[in-house]
């Protein structure tokens, strides 16, 4: 189990890493601008979790009331900065979110390990709350994210749970992404989402992009059968674009059915 954890450290920290840089090159992350914007009011938090301390960016809509709030659970490749345009477009939708990044990532302080992840979550969770006192609050999964968020469905009061870009287990999704099945033994046997869901009751969506290659659409299908999920799929989207390219045709249906 040893050797596990020390795998996936090694193998989330520099994957994350390299393609953060790349998209930093790109141009593809966004500056957080605090304060008031023409439809969204933007603020950076600190989150203490365990010993560490998390980056978080809380947006909420300007005017109106809200309609639902939301704690993002990212990606591998992930910051804060990928997620603002989204943040602002789900407060034109009425939403409020809270996205944060991992011990390890970004801002955050310490080291990426799957069970801090997890913990990091709850933190974000229990943070969210105090931002939205009586709001009864969904989590939202992207990609790496989802195996996260369906993890800790059981240690936080969710009200709803939806899974973006999502896999069945951590396992699944290495060998999606080219990890040959000879090499199992190497990957962690994380975020199985079958046995993460059992006995949950809480309504689940599953959304997932027609034209997604890193987790194709069987994986998506897999994944709303194993949890009895509700299902989206938006078609010629692949995996990355609802965050580089966010479209109120993909968020806005998430916004709706969150709001019940």
């Amino acid at each position: 189990m040893r050797s596990h954890k020390h795998s996936f450290t090694i193998a989330l920290t520099g994957i994350s890493r390299a393609l953060l840089l790349r998209d930093r090159m790109l141009g593809r992350l966004r500056p957080v601008v605090e304060g008031a914007g023409p439809e969204a009011w933007v603020e950076r938090h600190r989150i203490v979790s365990g010993g560490n301390v998390l980056d978080a960016v809380w947006v909420r809509p300007m005017a109106g009331p809200v309609r639902a709030v939301v704690l993002v659970c990212h990606g591998i490749c992930e910051t804060v900065e990928h997620w603002v345009p989204v943040q602002q477009l789900l407060a034109a939708h009425g939403a409020a979110s809270l996205v944060f990044d991992y011990s390890g990532y970004g801002r955050s302080s310490g080291r990426i390990e799957a069970a801090q992840c997890e913990r990091d979550a709850i933190a974000g969770f229990e943070f969210l709350e105090g931002l939205a006192p009586g709001a009864p609050i969904a989590v939202l999964g992207f990609s790496l994210g989802s195996g996260i968020a369906a993890a800790v469905m059981r240690r936080v009061r969710a009200s709803r749970l939806v899974l973006c870009a999502g896999f069945t287990s951590f396992r699944a999704a290495a060998h999606s992404v080219g990890i040959p099945v000879w090499l199992a033994t190497l990957i962690p046997p994380l975020w199985r989402a079958e046995e993460s869901l059992q006995g949950c009751s809480l309504p689940i969506l599953v959304v997932h992009g027609e034209r997604d290659r890193i987790f194709p659409v069987k994986m998506g299908t897999e994944l709303a059968a194993c949890c009895g999920a509700e299902t989206i799929l938006v078609p010629n989207l692949k995996h990355a674009e609802p965050y580089y390219h966010p479209q109120a045709e993909y968020w806005g249906p998430i916004v709706r059915w969150i709001e019940g």
